[in-house]
């Protein structure tokens, strides 16, 4: 019998773990009865009662697992790690918000019988604030346009991946694993299956700007050169500029070094404008300098608190 874990990274969601817990189990006995299968949670130091709630759940269900963490460990190690502590025939990701659907599981499995190695779910709509799904379109646009890997449009890592994928997971040696580039640049054999995307179940999103901005940079600085080429070539465009407006000036007031008044308009005018570049691109610069720093580190990705049912 074939055996599929399900793995929920969790935060602060004492209201949908046990709800999504039922749910699961309902389906597997009534869509996947030929399946075995055990549902993993990894809780990233939640300050709530899931921790005790999880516990509950393990001590009555052996089926039921979790990790603890010994502290938060950010938005993408979590669901990495819990993805590399399976030993299935396939894993499923998903989170415990209730906002991809249970139902999508079975479909999962199925293309998954058919021989794909991965399958994602694709975003098509959302029941989320209107505002936040457009932006997020024009973000996975730019980073598709800019990025000379292919990236897949409104995928959040809600999908089916194989052993085999598993494997290649648990093999790569990277401290800041972008599960959906990683599931781009070296997933084979792809299927995409899309669904509309539910509003949240219950609790409040962990997710704020600073944690969007995050996630964007990481894509950025992972799968895009554009950042340091733009540095590069706007850097010599406006070398080339300043260079001939200098010699406009030099030219234009020894022609006519009595009538010619240069004023300070100019030089704070180029200051302020090359100044501001300058400081743009040294951000964007520092932010892959960043991501090359935590890869070097070498730091594990999660350290655990404790295991359950393992």
């Amino acid at each position: 019998m074939k055996k599929i874990s399900v793995v929920i990274p969790t935060f602060n969601e004492e209201a949908n773990v046990a709800p999504l817990s039922k749910a699961l189990i309902s389906m597997f006995s009534r869509d996947l009865p030929n399946y075995d299968y055990e549902i993993i949670f990894i809780d990233n130091y939640s300050k709530d009662k899931t921790r005790s709630l999880l516990e509950s759940l393990c001590e009555s269900n052996k089926k039921i697992k979790a990790i603890f963490n010994a502290k938060n460990f950010g938005q993408f190690n979590s669901p990495y790690y819990g993805l590399c502590q399976t030993n299935s025939d396939c894993a499923v990701l998903m989170y415990a918000d209730f906002q991809e659907p249970v139902e999508m599981i079975p479909k999962f499995v199925h293309e998954w019988e058919q021989g794909y190695k991965i399958v994602c779910g694709i975003k098509t709509s959302s029941r989320e604030n209107g505002i936040m799904y457009w932006m997020r379109s024009l973000y996975y646009k730019a980073i598709k346009k800019m990025s000379n890997i292919e990236q897949i449009e409104h995928f959040t890592g809600f999908g089916l991946y194989d052993k085999n994928f598993i494997n290649t997971l648990k093999n790569l040696d990277d401290r800041t694993p972008f599960l959906r580039g990683i599931v781009a640049e070296l997933g084979s054999d792809r299927k995409d299956i899309p669904y509309q995307q539910a509003e949240r179940h219950a609790g409040k999103t962990s997710n704020n700007w600073y944690s969007l901005y995050d996630a964007a940079m990481l894509s950025f600085t992972s799968y895009t050169k554009i950042g340091l080429r733009l540095a590069t070539i706007l850097g010599f465009i406006f070398s080339a500029i300043s260079l001939l407006v200098a010699l406009s000036y030099l030219i234009l007031k020894l022609m006519y070094w009595d009538r010619f008044p240069a004023g300070m308009t100019p030089i704070l005018i180029g200051v302020f404008v090359m100044g501001s570049i300058q400081l743009f691109f040294i951000g964007i610069v520092g932010e892959y300098i960043l991501n090359i720093n935590t890869r070097l580190m070498k730091r594990p990705l999660v350290i655990e608190e404790k295991r359950i049912n393992f």
